[in-house]
């Protein structure tokens, strides 16, 4: 059988590159035709994992991107499987070169893009229209839910077919924390971020009543009011002031029965795209995330915020090894020494509890091919397009930057999707190569398979196909399909992971402190 041409097997991303990707399982004794020469596959190389393509020497970089992703720990021969058993992701210096290659701004298409979706009046713009029952602490977490199941039960929504549903908003934290401290402050924050959330129309609040994070610190923090059009102050319950959990179910399905009709009376308008802020994440990755999915959310990026738009991405841990890369686009050196300053931040962090920033590639990342917290870094950037780095904010800080712009979240993705959904994000972009299956309300969150044998194995829960990219479908052309499912799904259209009904057990706060 003569030598295939590695084009036919495998993606090399970068002329620099030492590896390349395979884009189909490579077995053992393939020949391949490579840079003028023929090398022989000497182990299985699988979907997404690394093949050398000529000998590289013990401690000499592995490149992918263009860039570090390691070092070899041990002679690699040409023709072998590079992962993490001769791979080691040993510290290097990179150079911010802050602002060095800034692009200047996107050229504002001739055609302003549009969607259907909800004007709050009050510079919120929702592309859904939910109430939610926010629990401030655990211990109200089941009667907050108990609110809603009631609601459903009962056909009450059947009379208000313009109400998306009723969504609560529970989580495992609220108390044993230092009182007005930094972690009740975040929780608050990220608490407020979802009751002032574009996609909800109205909320109350419920709570214990002895919690240390208390309603009517939220309330007053974080200056809540009703969104029903009064500007009053919320609802609050507590299972204490009540009378217990039944007493308060019954008094949550009453304040909520209220609120129904005015948010029912509420209707989509014609939105210019400026007015969607994306929210991105990568989880369950592989090594064709960023060959694929992940540099097409990119280019879905850079259309959007051609529109004036706001795309985020998030997940410090898995900016780690690539900050160099933003730093450099960032749109002025403040900007970029904010990003360096949580990166030093996050090497502080770990190092306290003994842990090591390269150990976030997960075992299924690494099934998946990839090899280094480095490789997961190159490839996850790859989400945030080409623009000028805007912004760098905290988690959940309310996002008021137009243009791309970097938050700072964990990499577990339910902590990492909830500052960003707190933060505005109105619509979610969830790529994946293992098969994530996250949903997050009160956002729709669409899924993108980074390979199309896991997109029809699972495509009851993925909504496009990135690995389409892998057999000749330009990068450019999966792009405008996101971007354009985008505006759908902005206007209303469902996503699997609404079609499916999650999403309400994924609002996971991030807790930085003891608990006490």
């Amino acid at each position: 059988m003569p030598a295939v041409p590695l084009s036919q097997v495998a993606v090399h991303l970068r002329p620099q590159d030492n590896v390349a990707v395979a884009a189909r399982s490579l077995e053992p004794g393939l020949e391949v035709q490579a840079n003028g020469s023929t090398l022989i596959v000497n182990r299985r190389v699988g979907l997404g994992h690394k093949l050398a393509l000529h000998d590289i020497a013990k401690g000499e970089p592995i490149y992918k991107y263009g860039q570090i992703i390691g070092f070899a720990s041990t002679l690699i021969p040409a023709g072998s499987h590079v992962h993490v058993h001769n791979v080691a992701a040993d510290a290097f210096e990179r150079d911010y070169a802050f602002c060095r290659d800034c692009p200047p701004p996107p050229v504002r298409p001739a055609v302003l893009r549009t969607f259907q979706g909800y004007d709050r009046g009050d510079c919120r713009y929702g592309t859904r229209n939910y109430v939610a029952i926010l629990s401030t602490v655990n211990c109200s977490a089941s009667t907050s839910k108990y609110i809603s199941e009631k609601i459903r039960a009962s056909g009450l929504l059947q009379q208000f077919p313009h109400v998306d549903g009723i969504v609560p908003i529970t989580h495992k934290a609220g108390c044993a924390m230092q009182y007005d401290g930094p972690d009740h402050n975040q929780l608050d924050l990220t608490l407020a971020g979802f009751a002032k959330h574009p996609n909800v129309a109205a909320y109350i609040l419920v709570g214990l009543g002895c919690e240390t994070g208390q309603a009517i610190h939220l309330v007053e923090n974080q200056g809540l009011v009703q969104l029903n059009g009064t500007r009053k102050k919320p609802v609050v319950l507590t299972i204490q002031d009540c009378g217990g959990i039944a007493k308060t179910v019954d008094a949550g399905v009453r304040a909520i029965a209220e609120l129904l009709p005015h948010v029912n009376d509420l209707r989509r308008t014609t939105l210019t795209a400026d007015k969607i802020i994306l929210g991105t994440n990568c989880g369950g990755s592989d090594g064709n995330s960023g060959v694929t999915a992940n540099p097409a959310l990119g280019v879905a990026s850079d259309l959007l915020v051609a529109q004036g738009g706001t795309s985020i991405i998030g997940e410090t841990p898995e900016i780690y090894g690539a900050e160099h890369l933003l730093t450099r686009r960032a749109i002025n050196r403040a900007v970029g020494e904010k990003l360096v300053e949580r990166i030093k931040w996050w090497e502080w962090y770990t190092s306290i509890f003994g842990a090591e920033i390269n150990n976030n590639p997960s075992p299924g990342n690494k099934e998946g091919g990839l090899t280094t917290i480095y490789e997961k870094s190159l490839g996850a950037i790859a989400k945030g397009g080409s623009t000028a780095l805007m912004d760098v904010l905290h988690y959940a800080e309310p996002v008021k930057t137009k243009g791309f712009v970097v938050m700072d979240t964990p990499g577990y993705d339910p902590v990492s999707m909830t500052g960003i959904v707190a933060g505005g994000a109105n619509v979610l972009v969830f790529t994946t190569g293992r098969g994530s299956v996250f949903g997050c309300k009160p956002a729709p969150s669409i899924k993108v398979a980074t390979n199309s044998p896991m997109y029809h194995h699972m495509i009851d829960d993925m909504d496009i196909n990135a690995g389409v990219i892998l057999e000749g479908t330009p990068v450019e052309e999966v792009g405008q399909q996101i971007f354009e499912d985008i505006l759908a799904v902005a206007s209303g259209k469902k996503t699997k992971s609404e079609l499916n009904g999650v999403g309400e057990e994924e609002f996971a706060p991030w807790s930085i402190g003891p608990t006490l």
